[in-house]
């Protein structure tokens, strides 16, 4: 029999399993996705740097999402960065099982540090302070990951068997409109951009 036209196993394979396990099962082990493709434990690492690897494969592949052109210094740096913060926000609402998992390893996928460095960028250009800009980014991630899961939970997260104990909270719910998860987040972003334009004019002062 001659070789399959089709590699039985590549890096690509192997990201689209553990995803497929981290979407379903809200993680992956590496006999579970050879035991899927059909091979050997060994040969998935083979192509791999071992579980650390698949995590930032994982990574990668969530983050492709992310359209991190908007992080152009040539706009306006609030309308870029609420653009990536929103494009940020559906690619992780797409797997929200992954956040948890990347966001308690280390970042090391050059690609997605390539984002980080645009990020990095249009902040200082925009006139941030150097020990300011991470602080920015990690209080906007933050807030872009809780939607992301917010967007996954059900639309009423609140179930009250006993209104009289609980009244005010009984009329507030009724009163929310639909697409709770968006508002919320347009109000978060809101703030946060505020907060980071007075920022920058408390520098002039």
């Amino acid at each position: 029999m001659g070789r399959p036209r089709t590699p039985l196993l590549d890096r690509e394979r192997i990201t689209t399993t553990a995803l497929e396990l981290v979407d379903s099962d809200g993680d992956f082990s590496v006999p579970r996705i050879a035991k899927r493709l059909g091979v050997q434990t060994g040969s998935v690492y083979h192509h791999v740097d071992g579980r650390d690897g698949i995590v930032e494969l994982l990574r990668e592949r969530v983050a492709e999402a992310i359209d991190s052109a908007t992080l152009d210094p040539g706009r306006p740096w609030e309308a870029s960065l609420a653009a990536w913060a929103r494009s940020y926000r559906a690619a992780f609402a797409a797997h929200p099982r992954a956040i948890p998992l990347l966001m308690t390893s280390p970042v090391r996928a050059p690609r997605v540090l390539r984002q980080y460095e645009r990020a990095v960028t249009l902040l200082l250009a925009a006139g941030f302070a150097l020990a300011d800009v991470m602080p920015l980014i990690i209080a906007l991630e933050n807030m872009v990951l809780g939607s992301a899961l917010d967007l996954a939970a059900p639309e009423a997260m609140w179930e009250l068997t006993d209104t009289s104990a609980t009244p005010a909270l009984a009329r507030a719910l009724d009163a929310v409109p639909p697409g709770r998860a968006d508002r919320s987040f347009e109000l978060a972003l809101a703030g946060f951009l505020a907060q980071a334009e007075a920022m920058l004019a408390a520098y002039e002062v």
